[in-house]
């Protein structure tokens, strides 16, 4: 037999075989669509990655505002410990809040003048002209 014709029956394929082939392609369509269902749930789904680059920045940002809040506390309990052990701080804030003086001592209080409004004409009677324009 010539060898055109054995190869050409080699090649051929029963009906059997093709079902057999066409059902490997379904099966692996299926599982690459699979495959792909489980990679964006890996991506975005309540436990994926974005998720936890959200949890991750949150994070970061509640451990700053701890620490700001701690450093906040230590200064606030400073403060009150110089309150009740140091005479001199409560006399600064009755000084400063309260206006208290020692005896002996004399307030001067200075206030400041405003200057005067610039909508009031001029003696001559007429209002400035606007800026940029010449009489």
């Amino acid at each position: 037999m010539p060898k055109a014709v054995t190869r050409s029956k080699a090649k051929r394929r029963t009906p059997a075989q093709k079902g057999a082939g066409r059902q490997r392609q379904i099966v692996h369509w299926l599982l690459l669509f699979v495959s792909a269902i489980i990679v964006v749930d890996a991506l975005v789904g309540d436990r994926g990655l974005l998720a936890m680059l959200r949890a991750r920045k949150e994070y970061d940002q509640l451990a700053a505002t701890i620490a700001h809040e701690r450093a906040g506390n230590a200064r606030l309990r400073e403060e009150a410990r110089r309150l009740k052990d140091d005479p001199a701080a409560i006399e600064e804030i009755a000084r400063r809040e309260l206006g208290l003086i020692r005896p002996g001592e004399k307030v001067f209080i200075v206030k400041d003048v405003a200057p005067p409004s610039q909508s009031a004409p001029p003696e001559g009677g007429l209002p400035p002209p606007p800026p940029g324009q010449h009489r």
